[in-house]
């Protein structure tokens, strides 16, 4: 397995982490996505440990808890050989405090996921999401206090804009405290504006890349095809309304060009995708989940070989879309000189 440096940190990091989103399935949202018991969680992870695979990622709201307790379990014994990300900041109860990032909830949702999690420090926090309401300088001055107290070893974010992330670190820097290595984001083969402003923000400012869902939500399995009938079996029908939007004849192009160099290389569509990303700039760990071994073992096929140059230029052509402004303005702005 290759490691990586996550951003401007010693931490180094598998390219290929592991989600377990599919831990629990309580509730209906998370049972779409999977419900592995402790036992199978138990298998998934050893299968990935075997692999090289010794990066876990879960978070206080998948399955309202209950991923960090079967994630716990499965990796008692051996917490030594492993690295843990969670995350905080999502509603974990219906109380006014109970969400968000203030030093009250951050707190109390640090010592709670150390209680599912069975350990007394967690390798990457995240903050799940960007809170408005509370003070940047409020926030990071606590995730600081974590860290100090040894509850956390490195900070992270998740699902920030550029100007959240940006405001985030010179804060950090204007005071001493630790800075966020990594931010973990949408980015995937039908879901490119992270280029726009987070991938050269992360490149200026060496913070390193955590990719989730970089199948796109499941679109960039391979079962959804120009003229087929949707899967029966898929997490589509009731995620959806959470998911990126994607315009179907988008899909279908890019799912072509997979088509086509999946041929080629005598890969599946989603090792294909997946090799994709990991060739991209600032990109530490891709997270990949499973519903189950075969799906597993799959994915971590993606790792070990790499798509050619002129491969990855006809991806790229094909899942090309006109950015939002002002960055479809700057592109006009090109200093590299042209051939004559």
């Amino acid at each position: 397995m290759e490691f990586r440096q996550l951003g401007h940190s010693g931490l180094k990091v598998p390219v290929l982490s592991f989600g377990t989103g599919t831990f629990g399935g309580r509730g209906d949202f998370f049972k779409a996505w999977g419900s592995s018991d402790i036992a199978e969680a138990t298998r998934l992870v050893d299968i990935c440990m075997d692999a090289g695979v010794n990066f876990f990622d879960t978070a206080d709201a998948y399955s309202s808890g209950l991923s960090e307790e079967i994630l716990g379990k499965a990796i008692a014994g051996r917490r030594n050989r492993v690295l843990i990300s969670t995350k905080a900041a999502f509603a974990t109860g219906e109380g006014p405090n109970d969400a968000g990032t203030s030093r009250h909830h951050l707190i109390q949702a640090c010592e709670a996921s150390l209680r599912r999690l069975g350990t007394d420090y967690i390798d990457v926090y995240h903050l799940h999401a960007f809170d408005a309401l509370t003070p940047i300088e409020e926030t990071l001055n606590t995730l600081n206090n974590l860290v100090q107290a040894g509850k956390v070893r490195y900070i992270a974010c998740s699902n920030f804009s550029g100007w959240h992330l940006m405001k985030s670190l010179a804060i950090s820097d204007k005071f001493g405290w630790p800075r966020y290595v990594a931010h973990q984001a949408y980015y995937s083969l039908i879901g490119r504006d992270f280029e726009w402003e987070l991938m050269p923000l992360a490149l200026d400012q060496k913070v390193g890349t955590i990719v989730w869902s970089p199948l796109g939500w499941g679109r960039l399995t391979g079962k959804i095809r120009r003229g087929q009938p949707r899967p029966k079996v898929s997490r589509l029908p009731e995620t959806s309304y959470k998911s990126p939007p994607v315009e179907d004849e988008y899909l279908y192009k890019v799912v072509d060009a997979l088509d086509e160099v999946a041929r080629e290389t005598a890969k599946t569509i989603p090792q294909i995708a997946l090799n994709w990303l990991l060739q991209r700039p600032t990109v530490a760990s891709v997270i990949i989940g499973a519903r189950n071994e075969e799906q597993l073992r799959q994915n971590l096929d993606a790792f070990g070989w790499n798509l050619t140059g002129e491969q990855v230029a006809r991806l790229d052509a094909a899942s090309d879309l006109s950015p939002a402004y002002p960055y479809w303005h700057q592109r006009q702005f090109d200093r590299n000189p042209k051939p004559v």
